[in-house]
C-alpha cells in the first residue's frame, strides 16, 4: 500500500522570498519555478512551494524535522543566524535527548534540525518515563 514518503508541499506567501529560504537554508536545488509554484530535489526529496494570496500563518506545535550531527550543530546554527532566520527558544533537554534547533520558514512553518535518533529518544523514555508504556 503506501511505499514511503512522496513529497513535502508548503503553501507559501511570496514565492522567491521562499525559494531563496530554501536554497540558502536547506541548500535544496530549484528544478522548476512557475508563476506560483517551485519543485526542488532537497537531498533527495521532493519538495513543492504553492504561492496563495491571504495565507493563514501556522501556529502549533506542528514541525518536520531533520537530522544534523552533533559536530554540525554549532555551524548550522551560525548558517542560520547569518541568513536571519527565525530560530524559535528550544524547550529545555536532557542531554541524552540530544540537541535540536527550531526554526520558522518565511511563512512561520517550523522545522527542527536534530542530532538524536528515535533510538537515542526511547532510550533515554525508558530511563525517565517509567509511566509510558513501550512496545
Amino acid at each position: 500500500m503506501i511505499k514511503g514518503l512522496n513529497h513535502f508541499l508548503f503553501t507559501v506567501s511570496d514565492l522567491q522570498t521562499s525559494i531563496d529560504f530554501y536554497e540558502k537554508v536547506f541548500e535544496a536545488e530549484l528544478l522548476v519555478k512557475g508563476k506560483r509554484t517551485a519543485y526542488f530535489d532537497l537531498h533527495g526529496m521532493w519538495l513543492a512551494l504553492n504561492q496563495e494570496d491571504n495565507l493563514t500563518r501556522p501556529s502549533s506545535y506542528t514541525h518536520i524535522a531533520f537530522s544534523i550531527e552533533e559536530y554540525e550543530f554549532d555551524d548550522v546554527l551560525r548558517k542560520l543566524e547569518k541568513h536571519n532566520v527565525n530560530i524559535l527558544p528550544g524547550r529545555k533537554r536532557d542531554e541524552r535527548d540530544k540537541r535540536s534547533i527550531y526554526f520558522t520558514d518565511p511563512d512561520g512553518h517550523m522545522f527542527e534540525f536534530h542530532t538524536g535518533t528515535i533510538e537515542d529518544r526511547i532510550n533515554y523514555y525508558k530511563e525517565e518515563k517509567s509511566y509510558m508504556d513501550f512496545y
